[in-house]
């Protein structure tokens, strides 16, 4: 028997939104807390200004994206800073989905979710995969 696909959808920036916002609210308490004010924003792609800031050619290889001044080097005698924004590409994770097959929808942002918090406590990207290989 074949599953009938015709009257399904991809999910829609709304519907990334929704899970990430159920990926933050299963982390724990503490992380939570400590994340303080992060703002979730879902676009289709990053912009040109982040790619190029970023050194990436390849719209379709950014995913996820922490902008902010992070917690270690934010200090009392700053102006208030902004709000941290996480943002998350909805076409470059569909894309990694399919490519992938091995994680749900829900795992894979709550993964890239994860990793962004990450960068919000100052961590860089080898200590993020640290970690995440520690806790396999």
């Amino acid at each position: 028997m074949t599953a009938d696909w015709s009257p399904l959808a991809a999910p829609s920036l709304d519907d990334l939104a929704a899970l990430a916002e159920t990926a933050f609210a299963a982390l724990p308490a503490e992380i939570r807390k400590a994340a303080g004010e992060v703002v979730f924003r879902v676009d289709d792609f990053p912009d040109d200004e982040m790619l190029e800031a970023l050194g990436i050619e390849d719209a379709f290889e950014l995913t996820g994206l922490y902008q902010g001044v992070d917690r270690i080097h934010r200090s009392v005698f700053d102006p208030a800073p902004e709000a941290s924004r996480v943002f998350l590409f909805r076409r470059p994770i569909l894309d990694e989905w399919a490519e992938r097959g091995d994680v749900t929808l829900g795992e894979l942002i709550s993964h890239i979710l994860v990793h962004e918090i990450g960068h919000h406590f100052g961590l860089s990207d080898d200590d993020i995969h640290a970690l995440e290989d520690q806790a396999d």
